[in-house]
Parts: C-alpha cells; structure tokens; sequence
C-alpha cells in the first residue's frame, strides 16, 4: 500500500508533461491550447481519447495545393470574369458607401469577388428548395457539381441519387463530394451504380468513411450545388429526410438557402474544383469555359462569396462577420443553431447592443447535441445581460446561419456562430448586398420571431443550479466544442 501513493503521482505527473507535449506540438490558439490542458489532465485516459476524435491538426500534405495547370487555368477563368464584370472590382453604383470596407475586406482576405447583378432566390422550407434544385439538375447539359456535409442514405438522398444517376447515364459529367463523418451511415457502395455509369463521387478529403476517419475537427461543412456553370445553391440546407421535417425528434426544419442565377455562381463553381481537386488526385478537374460560361442575367444582386477553413488563418467568414455587427447603425438580427462565439466576436456583439443598436439572435429551443447546447445557453445567458435579445424557436428547429443588418445586407451560408465555422471546419457564405433580399431575410426573421419565445434576464436567473453548472462547464471546453 506504501507504493500506491508515489505511483499515482508518477502517473500524474507523466500524464501532464504527455498532455503538455501533445497541446504544444501544433500552433492553436491560446484558448483552445488551455481547454485542451484542462481535458487532458483533468480526465487522462478519455481526455486523450478525445484528443484523438477532436483535437488532432490537419496534417499538411491534405491542404489544398492545386497542381500549377489548375491553378494557371482557374486564374485564367477569374480573369475572364473580371474582364466581364469590367476593370472596377468595386464600381460606385453596386455598393453604398457604408459596406465598401466589407468588399475590400473580402478582396484583400480572400480574392473574393464581387459580382453584379445576380438573379437570387430565398428558401426557407426544404421542399421549395428541393423541388428546384432537382429541376435544375434535370435541366443540366454539360455537369453536375455537388457538395454537402450530409448526403444520407434515406428516401431524398436515394432520390437525389436516382436523378444523378439518369444525368450522367446521359452523359453529363456528374461529380459528387460528401463529408463521411456527416454522412454517417453513407457508404462509398452507395454510390457504386452511379460510378458504373460514369459518374464520380469521393468523401471529402480521401477518408473512406466515418468509421476509419477519426477526426470530428476539419470537416467538409460546405453546402454547394453548380450546375452548369450557371445556376448554383449555397446555405444550410443538407440532403436528408429531417431537412424536409420528417424527423420526429426535430420536427419542422427551418432553415435558409439561396439560389445563384449569374456571375456569383462562378466563385462557387471555383470552390467546389478547388475541393474535389484537394480530394481526388487521380480525376481532377481542368478548368474550362463550359464550366464559367459568360452570363447576362437581368439581376439586381450584388455579392460575394466567401470561403474559410484550416487550410488558411484568416478566418474570412468570421471577419465579415465581425464586420457587419460593427457596421451596424440600427438593428443586427441572427439566426443560429449554435451560439458559442469566441471573445472577438463575443465583444462585437456588446459592444452593438450597448451602444443602442437593437441585436436579435434566435438559437432553437432543444439540442442537437448536448454540450454544444448548454454552451449556447451560457452565451445567450451573457449576451441578455448586455441587453441582446434572445429569442428561442418554437417551431421545430432552426437550423438557419443569417445575418442581417439595417435592411442593407445579409449572410447566408453555412457558417453557424461558433468556434468550429469560424476555425475548425471548411465553410463557405454568400455575402449579399441589396436592399430587397435583406428586407426579405428580415421579414423572414419577424415570422419566426413570431414563433418565438423571447427568453428575459429573468429568465435565465429563474434557471436551476444545475442546469447553470452544465452551462458553464460546457462553456470551459467551448474552445473545442
């Protein structure tokens, strides 16, 4: 028994320094470097199982460096848009003044374009969007380009499957890339009839799928369709039955997506090559005219398409947002899934609402997963106190990623408002800059609203002991949530 005392210490102090040299030896932010501690020394064995699912980097040989003739050919493409769109990146009558330092940001931080005169339609009910993203795919001609972080194995995936399968026995050139880990149960064989037949589909990065691919962190979280270089779709909705509100535990799905008709489509188009090339090194995509096509619509949207991710520091989308809730002079309006902003974004947010701008964010009333929802609520905790509005959806569950401000612009992506979109996962947002379509998101925001319940500082004071334990633990590993 002498012994068992100095033999737990020396496991204690090995298990220390085996944490100490695990969090050091990759560059990560000084929060999640101490969250990562707190994990692994608090709880040594299940904490470096953790590590193992949550914590590892992405290894550097797996970002994305195109080989140089497409990287030749897609500057080619861009450069043939900016002679389109003419030599001023940033014209006086597609922008206001107040948000050229949001497009200069975009230019600057990610060779975003800004493109002009876009026809964009607004979903915020899963079988409108379904209904004409399927059209535009049976309308397709020359490829099918798809991207989603869930692409299930249920009736609207086999559907969707079915479809793509009839396009590329026509001929069309039909590529798909999903997320194995947010496919789970979405095998590489279920997709086998539609390779017979001459199409092409890969998990996200190589990984097999989800069982062999251990990693949560540095997923493929991108929601993009192209087709034919003319029409594409971006926002949060997945291919799955509970996106249409067939899952009894979620109920009605309430989600936001766009539809590109115009020039934009052409920097979803390069993201989507820019992805499956990071992913299959044997069938890459060579840039060609048919995939950016000149396109005249009769549009009045101007916008930019942003991407950001562990394959770059900037953290682009973040940005932008911290951008627009600093730009914003009247009302900031938010919808979320999750709620778990880091200081700069957390800070933002105070310091809009204390300085009389009126901030709405609406989060859903019940967890997808529980962690990551007490962390909401210890963030919406803190933000009521700084006299945000906090509204729980009642409806179902909300699963939009908007942003709105002053009736002047708006964000719609897949981007939600936590530490995971804003470093650890591939995203990608539409940046829009037209009057109409954010008055639209925002009388989209008072009929949810409506379906709300407006959640008070008393409200959360009245909460019990326990239930602000599980908040405030959770907030401790929100670095890592």
């Amino acid at each position: 028994m002498q012994y068992i005392l100095p033999i737990i210490n020396v496991i204690i102090v090995l298990n220390a320094v085996a944490a100490v040299i695990t969090v050091f030896r990759d560059r990560r932010d000084i929060a999640a470097t101490w969250a990562w501690l707190l994990v692994l020394i608090m709880i040594p064995v299940v904490g470096f199982i953790a590590y193992a699912f949550i914590g590892r980097k992405l290894p550097k040989n797996r970002l994305f460096r195109l080989k140089k003739e497409t990287q030749i050919r897609l500057e080619q493409m861009i450069q043939r848009q900016r002679d389109e769109l003419g030599s001023d990146l940033m014209p006086a009558d597609a922008v206001t003044s107040s948000v050229r330092g949001m497009v200069s940001l975009f230019l600057n931080s990610d060779g975003a374009l800004l493109s002009r005169k876009n026809r964009v339609k607004i979903y915020t009910d899963g079988h409108k969007k379904f209904h004409d993203m399927f059209q535009d795919i049976e309308a397709a001609k020359h490829h099918i380009h798809i991207e989603y972080y869930t692409f299930y194995n249920d009736k609207i995936g086999n559907d969707l499957l079915h479809l793509l399968e009839r396009k590329a026995a026509q001929g069309v050139d039909v590529r798909v890339l999903y997320d194995p880990w947010g496919s789970m149960g979405t095998f590489r064989s279920f997709f086998k009839h539609l390779e017979e037949l001459g199409g092409h589909a890969r998990p996200f990065l190589g990984a097999r799928s989800a069982v062999l691919d251990f990693r949560l962190n540095f997923r493929d979280h991108r929601k993009i369709v192209v087709t034919d270089g003319r029409v594409g779709y971006v926002g949060g909705f997945n291919v799955g039955d509970q996106y249409l509100g067939r899952d009894k535990k979620f109920g009605y799905w309430r989600d936001t997506h766009l539809r590109i008709v115009g020039s934009g489509v052409f920097e979803l188009q390069e993201r989507f090559i820019r992805d499956w090339n990071a992913t299959d090194t044997e069938h890459r995509i060579i840039p060609n005219t048919e995939m950016f096509p000149v396109i005249k619509v009769k549009g009045h949207t101007s916008l930019q398409i942003v991407s950001s991710g562990p394959d770059n520091d900037g953290q682009q989308i973040k940005m932008g947002y911290i951008k627009m809730i600093m730009t914003a002079q009247d009302h900031l309006w938010i919808q979320s899934p999750y709620l778990i902003p880091d200081d700069s974004v957390l800070d933002a947010i105070r310091i809009a609402a204390m300085s009389g701008v009126d901030v709405r964010i609406m989060v859903p009333d019940k967890p997808d997963h529980a962690f990551v929802y007490r962390a909401t609520q210890y963030y919406a905790r803190e933000l009521a106190e700084a006299g945000v509005k906090i509204y729980y959806y009642n409806n179902g569950f909300i699963h939009a990623k908007t942003m709105v401000i002053d009736g002047q612009v708006a964000s719609v992506g897949s981007a939600n408002m936590d530490f995971r979109s804003f470093k650890l996962n591939f995203e990608v947002n539409a940046f829009l800059y037209d009057t109409v379509l954010a008055e639209e998101l925002e009388a989209a925001f008072l009929e949810d609203q409506a379906l709300s319940s407006l959640i008070t500082v008393q409200d959360f004071k009245d909460q019990s002991n326990w239930l602000k334990f599980k908040q405030t633990f959770s907030r401790l590993l929100s670095p890592i949530l």
